[in-house]
């Protein structure tokens, strides 16, 4: 299953420039990590406050991954 979509459209609804969200996807056995490049701007609303909103995320990306008897990560990078 492509998760790198499903990833990027959870993290657009949340970010004001939408157009700066670039994800990476590293695949290694069963485990998928996706690395998300967002606007300096942004950074804090994608994170959250106490982190609440990339847990969230992380939440659901890991839920529908073990659907598929995966595991998959969410990692914010900042710059």
């Amino acid at each position: 299953m492509a998760y790198e979509a499903f990833v990027e459209s959870l993290v657009k609804s949340v970010v004001e420039k939408p157009e700066a969200i670039e994800i990476e996807e590293e695949t290694e056995g069963n485990a998928r990590t996706f690395f998300i490049h967002c606007d300096p701007e942004d950074v804090g609303k994608v994170i959250g406050k106490s982190g609440r909103v990339v847990s969230a995320i992380r939440c659901v990306v890991s839920a529908v991954a073990a659907k598929s008897r995966e595991k998959a990560f969410v990692k914010v990078v900042t710059e």
